[in-house]
């Protein structure tokens, strides 16, 4: 029975606190505490997440308003604004970024079963970067360009469910292709890149680690045509070849053969190359796979307009990184309460039901199930669809 319950404290039953424990104590994140765990730490920046507040004043005065709630939503601690600064400063980043993939791992089988518009087996990921600007004497190790500074978040995204399988944060500066050699090849799968991605010898591995990718060609990319199929150019296909890479590096990257496929694209009035290392799935799919690379784009979107993410409560790389982790694990969540709950609203809807609901004392399947989204088309953000 949940009465008496805030729907604060019903929707952190979702969370694994045994887990939790275990991230905590595999780097000793309560050494030495007497006061306000992590787990404290962890509740308030959930708080601020989900109600998007401004400011550690700003999460301070709101939790204290509710002082008497407080325990009741499992925040044992006091809540105090140099406190929480402190704790953002100095216990480590990577306690949450363990934790959101616990829960990532949660949510990747709930939603192993859903479609995304295609009909394929494998599983299918979309790898890309969002850029967050920092101001560069305010957050000096965020180099970005000479006098701008920035950090960008790297994502491989399950395109079952949009759910982010790999997060990395580092410095505006490094470029996005080095993050290639930091994923692991899952064999069998699909990983749709854009042409910031184009390098043949990660590409390579890629082809090696039994994986296929799709790419699109950059308009210097030379080759050697070896086959050519036919095609319906109907369906905007313009041709479908069997090519090697012309040039020596070129070749010493990739020695093998790749799929090269040009379609024209009649809405934007544009023709697209794409490049793939897979030779069975039929030329149309590869340009609906990489149409679909577009759910990332709306990700990203969607997590900077609707957490905080893009203003942060601390100027230090942990205190960023911390910020950036939880706001991951909260949009996990929030994903598994909407397939553990049935619930038919978007992921937008739910968010904006639990920001004005936390403290009420009600069921939480009542405040989110009960609520027409009659108005919901009305909202101006495309990544209202994502978990349509």
């Amino acid at each position: 029975m949940n009465t008496g319950r805030t729907i604060f404290s019903q929707l952190m039953d979702f969370l694994p606190t045994h887990e939790f424990r275990s991230c905590v104590e595999r780097y000793n994140g309560n050494y030495k505490i007497k006061s306000f765990s992590c787990w404290d730490q962890y509740l308030c920046m959930a708080f601020a997440q989900l109600t998007y507040r401004e400011s550690l004043r700003d999460i301070q005065a709101c939790l204290r308003s509710a002082n008497q709630k407080l325990y009741h939503m499992g925040i044992r601690g006091k809540v105090s604004r140099n406190t929480l600064a402190h704790a953002n400063q100095v216990r480590d980043w990577r306690i949450y970024a363990d934790f959101a993939n616990v829960l990532i791992g949660r949510a990747r089988q709930l939603y192993a079963g859903d479609a995304f518009g295609i009909e394929l087996e494998q599983s299918v990921y979309a790898l890309d970067a969002t850029t967050i600007d920092l101001c560069l004497s305010l957050f000096p190790w965020a180099t970005f360009r000479r006098r701008k500074g920035a950090v960008k978040l790297h994502t491989l995204l399950d395109l079952r469910g949009n759910i982010p399988t790999i997060a990395v944060i580092t410095p505006g500066r490094v470029h996005e292709v080095n993050i290639l050699d930091e994923i692991p090849i899952e064999a069998g799968a699909i990983y749709i890149l854009d042409r910031a991605y184009l390098d043949f010898s990660r590409l390579h591995r890629i082809h090696q680690g039994s994986a296929f990718f799709v790419t699109r060609a950059k308009s210097s990319f030379r080759f050697r045509r070896l086959y050519s199929q036919p095609v319906d150019r109907a369906s905007g296909l313009q041709c479908d070849q069997l090519v090697s890479l012309h040039g020596f590096y070129a070749r010493k990257d990739y020695p093998g053969k790749l799929r090269r496929i040009r379609f024209y694209d009649p809405e934007q009035d544009r023709r697209l190359i794409f490049l793939t290392n897979n030779t069975t799935l039929p030329a149309l799919t590869v340009a609906r796979l990489y149409k679909c690379r577009w759910q990332i784009e709306l990700f990203f979107k969607w997590i900077k307009q609707h957490l905080r993410i893009k203003a942060f409560y601390g100027t230090s790389e942990n205190a960023v990184k911390t910020q950036i982790w939880i706001a991951i694990s909260i949009y996990v969540l929030v994903a598994i309460v909407k397939k553990r709950l049935g619930l038919d609203q978007s992921l937008y809807t739910i968010l904006q039901i639990l920001s004005v609901t936390l403290f009420e004392k009600t069921t939480i399947l009542q405040a989110l199930s009960g609520t027409s989204c009659e108005n919901q088309g009305n909202q101006n953000d495309n990544q209202a669809d994502l978990f349509n």
